[in-house]
C-alpha cells in the first residue's frame, strides 16, 4: 500500500495561506486603531490645554482678535477631537470585520486539519489491516507448511 497523501493538500495550504493574510490584516487593522487612538488622546489633550489656556485669560485685557484667534483654534481643535473619534470609530469596525475574516478563515484551515487527520487515520488502519492480513496469511503458510 502506498503512502498517505491528502488529496485536498493545497486547497488546506491555500487555507492556510488565507488565514495568514487574515491574521496580517488583523494586526493592520489593530496597528491604526492603536495610531488613532494615540492621535485621538494627543487632540483631547490640546483641547484641554486649549480651554484651560482661554480661560485663563478670561481675567484679563486681551484683543479682540486675540479673542476671535483662540476661539477659532479651540473650534478647530474640537472638530479634529470630533473628527478622531469618528475615526476610532471606523477602526473599531474594521477590526471587528477583520477579526471575524480571520475566525472564518481559521475555522476553514481547521476544517480541512480535521478532515486530513480523519483521512490518515483511516489510511493507517487500512494499512494495519493489509498487514495484518497479510502476517495472518505467512502465518497460515507456515502452520500447513508445518502440518504436512
Amino acid at each position: 500500500m502506498t503512502a498517505f497523501q491528502f488529496r485536498l493538500e493545497r486547497v488546506r495550504a491555500l487555507r492556510e495561506r488565507g488565514e495568514d493574510l487574515a491574521k496580517e490584516e488583523l494586526a493592520g487593522a489593530l496597528s491604526r486603531r492603536t495610531d488613532c487612538e494615540e492621535r485621538l488622546r494627543l487632540t483631547t489633550q490640546t483641547l484641554a490645554a486649549a480651554r484651560d489656556q482661554q480661560r485663563s485669560l478670561a481675567g484679563g485685557p486681551v484683543s479682540a482678535s486675540d479673542l476671535i484667534a483662540r476661539q477659532q483654534y479651540l473650534e478647530r481643535v474640537e472638530r479634529d477631537r470630533v473628527a478622531g473619534q469618528q475615526d476610532l470609530v471606523r477602526h473599531e469596525a474594521e477590526v471587528e470585520q477583520r477579526r471575524a475574516a480571520l475566525v472564518a478563515a481559521a475555522r476553514d484551515r481547521q476544517a480541512l486539519e480535521r478532515l486530513k487527520e480523519r483521512r490518515r487515520r483511516d489510511h493507517a488502519l487500512a494499512l494495519a489491516r493489509v498487514d495484518g492480513a497479510a502476517m495472518d496469511e505467512i502465518a497460515l503458510t507456515l502452520h500447513r507448511r508445518r502440518a504436512s
